[in-house]
């Protein structure tokens, strides 16, 4: 595994654009697609020539872009997505508006285009990314919310209704939720001595944790968890801990300067110089191998990972962090046009209610392996059902994580994806031995106060 220490310089500007699968979550592996090998059925942004009027035969057309461009070889879920988008559009053949799923290698560039020229896409999935917010304020994009009322889909769309509503808006559903907890090597904790992720009611139960498996682990190569882009997750969810409004909602100059913002940092930096400068990186997929292979005791990636695990030897078990929080948040996904024909708005609409179905949300635990936004699943109930050891493991994570006492949105979501990695520089920059963390902290503080304005 190849695992590396940020510059010292911090980057002011960086936004993510990996989109794919289980809502782009963070960057580096809260994707949940991790190859972007291009195939014969991708179609790049720039080659679109539909119009919102074009339609086949005389009919209207609706045309959804999405990014599950993958071939089975790559990624088998992007294969499974596009069934269950074809089982739409067959359903719709015969109407007199039809629906076509085309898939491309980044739908933010494709909206961005359109946004420029002052339109934008007839329906697209962000898959986790947000929505434009110049295709928000434009007016160009359209609110679901009254349709998601008059149709009883609150529990369908689940926490998309609270946490993607604006202004008593909602613009975007996504079908599937960045839901993230933390794995851990049981037999190694075991050896270490170390207690267990749920027994810890504070960080400084994890940090002791922690220390025990450093101990033990320091003659054989075995370190505590995987941090620097793993970091940032306790941080976050520290902070909701601490204070979930603060959490929550946007990022402010008495956030950075509170009490709670320097207690989260400093604690978990200390944590992060006792794990080793060595054991740090920006995409915390770097530490798969070692996770894998029974070097790494701690994995902090998200429910998605239960994939990683079913066909080894390792037993790793799946938490969530101290204090009983975990980390959720739906991002952008479905997005509709707002100047669409009325019979492409009902098209549209009735996809969105199509996606977050009970029937389709179960194919996307089942076969895509996310944790699905309908509130209304018993994903345990499922997994009773299946033979099948990964939906099993997934089911045992994702329950962890929806029924958390506090669960707060990822930290990428609410403050931006520079900001996120101004954190993560930050604490990885703490992460070598003898750095002065107050004097980080300062640092950091001023650097955010200046990004966010």
């Amino acid at each position: 595994m190849k695992k590396k220490v940020l510059s010292m310089i911090l980057a002011t500007a960086m936004v993510a654009t990996m989109v794919a699968g289980c809502g782009n979550k963070d960057a580096g592996t809260d994707t949940a697609s991790e190859g972007k090998e291009t195939t014969t059925e991708t179609t790049k942004a720039e080659e679109k020539t539909d119009t919102k009027d074009e339609g086949t035969g005389g009919k209207e057309k609706l045309t959804f872009y999405h990014a599950y461009y993958h071939d089975e070889a790559t990624w088998p879920a992007a294969v499974a997505m596009r069934e269950i988008y074809q089982e739409f559009a067959d359903a719709h053949a015969n109407d007199d508006c039809t629906f076509e799923a085309v898939p491309v290698e980044d739908v933010t560039e494709l909206a961005t285009n359109e946004l420029a020229g002052g339109t934008f896409p007839n329906m697209v999935d962000f898959a986790g990314m947000e929505v434009p917010l110049a295709a928000i304020s434009q007016g160009l994009v359209l609110d679901m919310k009254d349709y998601i009322d008059k149709e009883g889909l609150e529990s369908k769309v689940g926490i998309n209704y609270t946490m993607n509503q604006v202004d008593g808006k909602i613009y975007t559903v996504h079908d599937q939720l960045t839901t993230l907890g933390l794995w851990y090597n049981a037999d190694l904790y075991e050896a270490a001595g170390a207690t267990t992720p749920d027994t810890w009611t504070n960080y400084e139960d994890m940090a002791a944790a922690m220390n025990a498996i450093t101990t033990y682990g320091s003659s054989k190569g075995i370190y505590a968890y995987s941090a620097g882009q793993g970091s940032i997750r306790l941080f976050n969810a520290y902070m909701g801990l601490l204070n979930k409004e603060y959490a929550s909602g946007a990022l402010t100059a008495d956030i950075i300067n509170s009490d709670e913002f320097a207690t989260a940092f400093k604690a978990i930096a200390a944590m992060d110089q006792a794990n080793g400068s060595a054991n740090t990186s920006d995409d915390v997929g770097s530490f798969s191998s070692d996770v894998t292979s029974g070097l790494c005791a701690t994995f902090l990636n998200g429910v998605w990972g239960a994939g990683s695990f079913t066909d080894t030897d390792i037993n790793m078990k799946p938490a969530i962090y101290p204090g009983n929080v975990s980390l959720s948040a739906p991002g952008g996904g479905l997005t509709i046009a707002a100047d669409l024909s009325d019979a492409q708005k009902a098209l549209a609409l009735e996809f969105v209610k199509y996606m977050t179905s009970d029937e389709v949300q179960q194919k996307i635990f089942l076969e895509i392996n996310a944790n699905p936004c309908n509130t209304d699943l018993d994903l345990t109930a499922l997994a009773e059902g299946s033979d099948n050891a990964t939906v099993k493991l997934l089911a045992e994570a994702c329950s962890l994580a929806n029924s958390a006492k506090t669960i707060v949105s990822t930290t990428n979501y609410v403050w931006g994806a520079d900001v996120q990695t101004a954190i993560i520089n930050k604490l990885i920059e703490c992460s070598v031995s003898g750095t002065d963390i107050d004097a980080k902290l300062a640092e950091l503080q001023g650097e955010l106060v200046a990004l966010i304005g």
